[in-house]
């Protein structure tokens, strides 16, 4: 059977999870995986690819990539390949070293990021590799440990993660921590099991209807104009006070349904919203998290589909 292509462009968020063969471990000890995270910082450097959190368990890992210029399959050969003969040479082996493929899920950057950094991160404790989040802020092989400062690398991108908190150094490692902790209680997200989250398990059926119902909504000339005027509408508020400042219950919650429909269902970054509302990234996100509570609750669409 012929395999499925890979939705890869510039831009896309992948979350990548990559199991041994057979389920056999792929980490024997701290060589192995001091050895795969340098060959993985360096190819992350070399491909310009942006890395948001990863995790090392025995028998698998996980990576959360957004795709540079160089293809998403090309920066996983290259690590796959190359860690394989390395591990095969070093512990005299020969043969596969990891499942048939990796699994692959294109994920919305800005709706799921943080979501999925804490998942990501969150499975050392998961896989009873350490016991509690304060070990967890002692484990090198995740990288959690690099959000909150307490090991350094050049090629993850935490910068970006912790802007999505605040602006502050120490208030978003603080309010990440706290939200890395009320994961812990969470136990396994029914959403993100089986390796990301997106709005239904159809796989990349799942995918394809959501990429198709973005371009729909920008054929039929959606863009943040159009939103707000659906907006407006729908909270009985001229267009010119949503995008004025102020903290009025009314025109809070109308940006948030705002954001969140720009953000959910036609794909505009967080950055972008930060840039028109003249709001952090932190508020951004806030307000796309506010806003999808707002459209459950009260069954607010942006188009009926």
């Amino acid at each position: 059977m012929p395999r499925k292509s890979r939705i890869d462009a510039p831009g896309a968020l992948h979350h990548i999870i990559v199991r041994g063969i057979d389920q056999s471990e792929i980490f024997n000890d701290n060589v192995d995986r001091n050895n795969f995270i340098d060959r993985l910082g360096r190819i992350i450097q070399e491909t310009k690819t942006r890395c948001f959190a990863w995790s090392l368990i025995p028998n698998h890992f996980h990576l959360l990539l957004k795709t540079g210029q160089v293809p998403i399959a090309t920066v996983m050969r290259r690590l796959l390949t190359g860690y394989a003969v390395s591990y095969n040479r070093r512990h005299h082996r020969h043969g596969h070293l990891f499942q048939n493929r990796y699994k692959s899920i294109l994920c919305q950057e800005d709706a799921y990021l943080l979501e999925l950094v804490r998942y990501i991160h969150l499975n050392p404790i998961r896989a009873n590799i350490v016991k509690d989040i304060t070990a967890l802020d002692k484990y090198p092989y995740t990288g959690h440990t690099v959000i909150m400062g307490k090991v350094k690398n050049d090629w993850q991108d935490i910068e970006w993660v912790l802007k999505l908190y605040d602006d502050s150094l120490w208030v978003a490692r603080r309010k990440y921590r706290a939200f890395i902790q009320k994961g812990v209680s969470q136990g396994r997200h029914t959403d993100l099991t089986g390796g990301g989250l997106i709005r239904s398990h159809g796989g990349w059926a799942a995918v394809k209807e959501q990429i198709e119902k973005k371009h729909g909504l920008l054929a039929k000339g959606y863009d943040l104009d159009k939103i707000a005027l659906k907006v407006s509408a729908q909270m009985q508020l001229k267009p010119s006070e949503i995008w004025a400042q102020g903290k009025e219950r009314k025109r809070v919650n109308a940006r948030s349904l705002l954001c969140y429909w720009a953000v959910r269902d036609l794909g505009i970054s967080m950055a972008e919203l930060s840039r028109h509302l003249k709001l952090s990234l932190s508020g951004v996100s806030l307000s796309v998290k506010r806003g999808e509570k707002m459209a459950k609750d009260n069954g607010y669409k942006l188009v009926d589909l």
